[in-house]
């Protein structure tokens, strides 16, 4: 079986962001820098009004390259053991692969692309994750969260303004970039089912090229009821 990855989520790992918006190309701040699952395209703010029905997520960049925040990318998919940073008291993980040099000796690696990570996360970005998943043949239904467009208010991205580059060195650790734990994901920290996880990804650890989707996925009917609390967009 082939594993299929939905629309919208091969289009937000393909799609170009920062660039100038050609329908808005005379105005300030015309930025491409939100992404319509609907739609399967960027757009920048003074789009937002033609998709306020749509579900959105807004894109944002550090040391160069498109992250997102981490509450944001969890309300679609499963985020679990990829590698996250906290930028401005917001978690973040990176979209795609980024230019690394070789890796060297036994340390701790991505899956996919060996980049050399913190213990115990397996992925140092959503595309890794997802083209594992992909390459051990595994269904990405069961890391796919139904979309619920009510959840999304087109109020939060009123008076969006765009991201200015933050101007730190690749993996730079600061205070204002810190490692996360990703047990902490899902609001699950410290349950059983955090422990069966961690149990099921040292397995995987022992034989990188089997199937783990077991060990570490949340079904949907497992995700923590109620509106979880998110940070205001900046």
């Amino acid at each position: 079986m082939v594993a299929v990855k939905p629309a919208w989520l091969e289009g937000l790992m393909a799609e170009t962001f920062f660039g100038s918006c050609g329908v808005h190309d005379s105005s300030r701040k015309n930025e491409k820098n939100v992404f319509c699952l609907r739609c399967c395209l960027s757009i920048c703010p003074h789009c937002l009004p033609a998709h306020r029905s749509h579900p959105l997520l807004q894109v944002r960049r550090y040391v160069y390259h498109d992250v997102v925040r981490l509450d944001d990318l969890e309300k679609f998919i499963d985020c679990s053991y990829i590698q996250s940073y906290t930028i401005n008291g917001a978690k973040v993980i990176f979209l795609n692969q980024r230019p690394q040099s070789k890796s060297k000796g036994s340390a701790n690696i991505c899956f996919t692309c060996d980049r050399i990570l913190q213990e115990p996360f397996h992925f140092c970005s959503l595309s890794c994750k997802i083209d594992h998943l992909v390459d051990q043949g595994e269904d990405l239904s069961t890391i796919l969260y139904r979309i619920d467009e009510s959840d999304f208010a087109f109020s939060q991205f009123e008076g969006l303004r765009v991201d200015v580059p933050y101007m730190m060195e690749d993996d730079q650790i600061t205070p204002n970039c810190i490692l996360e734990n990703p047990l902490q994901y899902n609001g699950t920290s410290g349950s059983n089912e955090n422990v069966g996880n961690s149990r099921g990804m040292e397995a995987v650890r022992k034989n990188k090229g089997s199937g783990f989707l077991g060990g570490i996925v949340l079904s949907l009917s497992n995700r923590r009821k109620g509106a979880p609390q998110r940070a205001p967009l900046s």
